[in-house]
C-alpha cells in the first residue's frame, strides 16, 4: 500500500533530480554568438572605481571564457599583484595604464595590448592623473593548469 508519506518522498526525489538535471544542463551550454549592448551591462562600483561583466562561460573551443571592462580612478589599482593558471589580454581603451611584467612596470596608453601568460606575476595599476579604463579577455582551455592549492 502506498502511504501520503511514500507519495511525498517520492515527489521530492523527482524535484531534486530535475533541479539537478536543469543545472548540469546549464553548466554544459556554451556560449553562443551573441552582441551585448554596452548600457545592457550595469556598471558595478568597486573600492578603486568600477567594473562591468559581460561574460563567463564555456565555449565550443574554451572551457571558460571570460569579458569585462574595468574603469580605475587615479593612482588606483584592481588588487595587488598575483598570478593565475589562465591567460589575459588587456586592451586599454582611455588613459594610462601601468602593467607588472617580468618585475618591471610597463606603461600602455589607448590602444596599446597588455598580455599575461599563464602563471606569471603580473599586475596593473591606473599611473595618471584621470581615470582609465581597459577591457579584459581571459580564458581558460584543457590546456590551461590547474590552480594551484593556496599555501
Amino acid at each position: 500500500m502506498v502511504t501520503c508519506r511514500d507519495v511525498v518522498v517520492a515527489a521530492i526525489a523527482v524535484g531534486a533530480t530535475l533541479c539537478v538535471v536543469a543545472v548540469a544542463d546549464q553548466a554544459a551550454q556554451v556560449q553562443s554568438s551573441t552582441v551585448i549592448e554596452w548600457n545592457s551591462i550595469a556598471a558595478e562600483k568597486t573600492d578603486t572605481g568600477e567594473v562591468r561583466h559581460f561574460l563567463k562561460s564555456p565555449t565550443a573551443t574554451l572551457d571558460q571564457l571570460e569579458v569585462h571592462v574595468t574603469t580605475l580612478g587615479p593612482g588606483q589599482a584592481p588588487h595587488p599583484p598575483h598570478q593565475h593558471p589562465n591567460e589575459e589580454l588587456l586592451v586599454v581603451h582611455e588613459g594610462t595604464i601601468q602593467a607588472l611584467i617580468d618585475g618591471q612596470w610597463k606603461t600602455a596608453g589607448p590602444g596599446s595590448v597588455i598580455f599575461f601568460a599563464s602563471n606569471q606575476l603580473h599586475g596593473v595599476r591606473n599611473a595618471g592623473e584621470n581615470s582609465a579604463t581597459y577591457h579584459v579577455i581571459g580564458w581558460s582551455t584543457p590546456a590551461t593548469p590547474k590552480a594551484k592549492p593556496a599555501p
